[in-house]
C-alpha cells in the first residue's frame, strides 16, 4: 500500500479498503524490463473485488515473468478529500507506486455511471484527462468491458479501447508495448502498432462526421485504419486460462465468494438486453474442468460458497448434474453452491431441491414485464404458467423469499401492462401461502427499473419515456403494490436517464463529462451522491439538451455513434427484431429452434456447437 495514506486511515470510513496485503495479493519487483499495467475499477474496492473479469486479467498479467499487474480502485469521497488536501496521488495497492508511473493504465467499462470516477481517477492521478493531452511520459490508458461498445462518450479520454473479450488479447497487447518500449518507440508509433490488433480501436485515428448538428459517422484519418472494429471472441472457452486463486479481501465486499463462469454468451434474444447480444455466441465450459476450478479456489481462499456464474445458469446444458456432483463434493466442509443468475423456464423443482439441502436463500426472477403481451414484445419466452409453476415448487421445497424484477417504460407499454406487474406480484403470494411447507409466511418483492435503450439491441432505436413519465408510472406501482407480504423498490429514475445519454452518446458529450466532474459530480450509481441539478447545468453550459440523447427516437437506416464498433451482430437482424416486437412477435431460441440468423455463428471463428442448429435453419 502507499504508506503516504497510513496517517490517513484513522480519518476515513472502511480503511481496510486502502490496506493491501490481503491473501494471494501479487507483490512482483518492479524490474525494468517489465511491462507495469494497473487494472483500474471505476468504483469503490467494496464493488470491484466481486468483478470476474477483473480477476482473471489480474491473474493473467501476474502469471507472465515479464509483466506485472496491479490493482487501484476509486476512493470514496472522504479519501479523496484527504488525499487532495495533502496532494497525494491516486497510487496502486500492491505496491503504492503512483498510478502515472504504469506503462499501462486499463479501466474497465461497466456502467455508464461510473464515467465520472474514471475522471476523478485520473485528476488524482496526474494524468492528463484527455489523450491528446498526455505526453511521452504519460501511461497509455485503455478500456474495455461491455460500455466499450460504445465508448465515443468517453472516446477523447482513453488512448485506445480493447472490444470484445480480452483474455488473449490482453497477451498481443503486452507483447508489443514490451518489444515497442525496448525500441523506445514514441506514444504515436505505439497506438500506430496497437491499432493493428483485431479489436483495438484508437480514438484518435478517427474523426466524426457532424451534418446540421447529426451525426453522420466516423471517418478514419490514415490509410490501413479499419472502418469497422470487431470484437475479439476467444475460440474455445475451455482453453482460456482461470485464475487458480483469488485475491480475498480483509473487509467486507460485495459478492465474496469463489466464482467460476461455466457459460459465456445467451442465445435467448431478449430485445432490451445489451449483454445478450454483444456475448455471443455460446460457450460452455467442460463440467469436470468447473469442478476442478471449484476445488482449486476452495482451497486456496477458503470461501464457503460456490457461485456458477454466467448470464444464465440455468441454461447450461448439464447443470442439474453439475450442481449435484458440488453439492455432494462439498457438503460435509459447510461450503454451498449459488446461481446468481436464473432464468423462469431454466429453473426446475428438482434443482430448487438440490440446492436447498445446503442453504435457503432469498430467490430471484425476472418477469421483467407483467403480461404476456408485453412480453412477447420484449422477447422474453416466458409464461404466468412457466412463473406459477417455479414459484409453486420453490416454496414447497422450503423458500419463502422470492424477488421478481419488472421494468417499466418498455415499448408499448399501457397502463393495463402496470397492473399486470402488480397483479403478478398478488399472484405470487398467493401461490406461495398455497404451497409453502415453512411456518414462515410468504414474502414477494417487486423491484423496477426504467428502461435503458442500449447500443446494438433492437430497441436502441427507441426514445426513453420522459422523467415526469417513468416517475408518474413508479408512483401508481407504489400505490398498486401497497398490500401486506409485498415489498416495493425502484431506482431513482434520473440514474436511469443519465445512464441512457451516455449509453446513446456521442462525442460531444465528453465536454460534458468534464464540466459534470468539475461541479462535483461522481459516484452516480450511488443514490445519495447523485447530484442531478449540477448535471442538468454541465449540459447548460455545454449548450446540449440532454433530452436529445436518451429520449429521440432514432432512424433505422442511419448511422449510430456507436456502428463502427461491433459485437458481430448483423444491423438487418437488429432491425427484423425492431419490426416484430412492434408486432408483439417473439423470435424462438436458436438454442432449440431454428436459426435467427443474427450473423454471429457464422461470422466469429469459434468452437461453438450452435452452428451445426444453424446450419439446418
Amino acid at each position: 500500500m502507499d504508506k503516504r495514506l497510513l496517517p490517513l486511515l484513522p480519518l476515513v470510513t472502511k480503511p481496510a479498503r486502502y490496506t493491501n496485503y490481503e491473501l494471494n495479493a501479487q507483490h512482483k519487483e518492479w524490474s525494468p524490463d517489465r511491462v507495469k499495467m494497473a487494472l483500474a475499477f471505476p468504483d469503490i474496492y467494496d464493488v470491484g473485488m466481486g468483478h470476474l473479469g477483473f480477476k482473471i486479467l489480474y491473474a493473467i498479467v501476474n502469471g507472465r515473468s515479464d509483466a506485472l499487474a496491479e490493482r487501484v480502485y476509486a476512493p470514496w469521497v472522504d479519501m479523496q478529500q484527504l488525499m487532495e488536501e495533502r496532494a497525494i496521488p491516486l497510487s496502486s495497492l500492491e505496491s503504492g507506486s503512483d498510478l502515472a508511473s504504469f506503462d499501462l493504465v486499463g479501466f474497465t467499462l461497466q456502467h455508464e455511471l461510473s464515467y465520472t470516477n474514471i475522471l476523478k481517477m485520473l485528476d488524482l492521478a496526474g494524468i492528463p484527462r484527455r489523450s491528446s493531452q498526455r505526453g511521452e511520459s504519460d501511461p497509455l490508458v485503455l478500456a474495455g468491458g461491455p460500455c466499450a461498445f460504445n465508448v465515443e462518450p468517453l472516446a477523447d479520454f482513453f488512448d485506445f479501447v480493447v472490444l470484445g473479450e480480452g483474455e488473449e488479447a490482453i497477451h498481443e497487447i503486452l507483447d508489443m508495448v514490451k518489444t515497442l518500449k525496448q525500441q523506445r518507440a514514441g506514444r504515436q508509433e505505439m497506438l500506430r502498432e496497437l491499432a493493428k490488433l483485431k479489436g483495438v480501436y484508437v480514438p484518435s485515428f478517427y474523426r466524426p462526421v457532424y451534418e446540421d448538428g447529426k451525426f453522420q459517422g466516423l471517418e478514419p484519418l490514415y490509410p490501413g485504419i479499419p472502418a469497422q472494429i470487431e470484437k475479439r471472441v476467444a475460440p474455445d472457452l475451455g482453453a482460456l486460462p482461470f485464475p487458480e486463486d483469488f485475491v480475498v479481501p480483509y473487509a467486507e465486499v460485495v459478492h465474496d465468494r469463489v466464482m467460476v463462469e461455466i457459460l459465456r454468451g445467451c442465445t435467448r434474444g431478449c430485445r432490451f438486453c445489451q449483454a445478450g447480444m454483444i456475448y455471443r455466441p455460446v460457450r460452455e465450459r467442460d463440467p469436470e474442468q468447473i469442478k476442478a476450478q471449484v476445488e482449486k479456489l476452495v482451497q486456496s481462499t477458503g470461501y464457503d460458497e460456490i457461485s456458477l456464474s454466467s448470464l444464465s445458469s440455468g441454461d447450461y446444458s448439464q447443470i442439474r448434474s453439475l450442481v449435484a456432483d458440488l453439492i455432494e463434493a462439498y457438503q460435509g466442509c459447510g461450503v454451498t453452491v449459488a446461481l446468481p443468475s436464473l432464468r423462469l423456464d431454466s429453473f426446475a423443482v428438482e434443482l430448487a431441491q438440490e440446492i436447498q439441502k445446503a442453504r435457503k436463500t432469498g430467490l430471484t426472477f425476472a418477469p421483467e414485464a407483467g403480461t404476456q403481451r408485453l412480453r412477447d414484445v420484449i422477447n422474453k419466452n416466458v409464461t404466468d404458467q412457466d412463473l406459477k409453476e417455479v414459484v409453486q415448487g420453490a416454496f414447497q421445497a422450503g423458500w419463502h423469499r422470492i424477488k421478481l424484477y419488472f421494468m417499466i417504460g418498455l415499448p408499448t407499454e399501457t397502463e393495463a401492462d402496470l397492473d399486470g406487474i402488480a397483479d403478478l406480484a398478488r399472484s405470487v403470494l398467493e401461490w406461495g401461502r398455497e404451497s409453502r411447507t415453512s411456518r414462515k409466511r410468504p414474502e414477494v418483492t417487486v423491484s423496477v427499473a426504467s428502461f435503458v435503450p442500449k447500443p446494438h439491441t433492437p430497441f436502441q432505436w427507441m426514445g426513453q419515456d420522459p422523467l415526469e413519465v417513468l416517475a408518474a408510472k413508479q408512483e401508481y406501482l407504489q400505490k398498486r403494490l401497497r398490500r401486506p407480504g409485498v415489498q416495493f423498490s425502484f431506482h431513482q429514475v434520473e440514474q436511469s436517464f443519465l445512464e441512457a445519454v451516455f449509453a446513446r452518446g456521442d462525442r460531444r458529450l465528453a465536454a460534458v463529462l468534464e464540466r459534470a466532474v468539475d461541479l462535483g459530480c461522481q459516484f452516480d450509481s450511488w443514490g445519495e451522491q447523485l447530484h442531478f441539478d449540477r448535471w442538468l447545468q454541465a449540459f447548460q453550459e455545454v449548450g446540449l439538451d440532454p433530452r436529445d440523447y436518451a429520449q429521440r427516437w432514432l432512424d433505422p437506416e442511419a448511422p449510430l455513434p456507436w456502428s463502427h464498433l461491433s459485437p458481430g451482430v448483423d444491423d438487418e437482424f437488429l432491425r427484423r427484431e425492431w419490426q416484430l416486437a412492434q408486432e408483439a412477435v417473439p423470435t424462438p431460441d436458436c438454442r432449440w429452434d431454428r436459426c435467427s440468423r443474427c450473423g454471429v455463428c457464422f461470422k466469429l471463428p469459434v468452437v461453438n456447437r450452435l452452428v451445426e442448429v444453424a446450419g439446418r435453419g
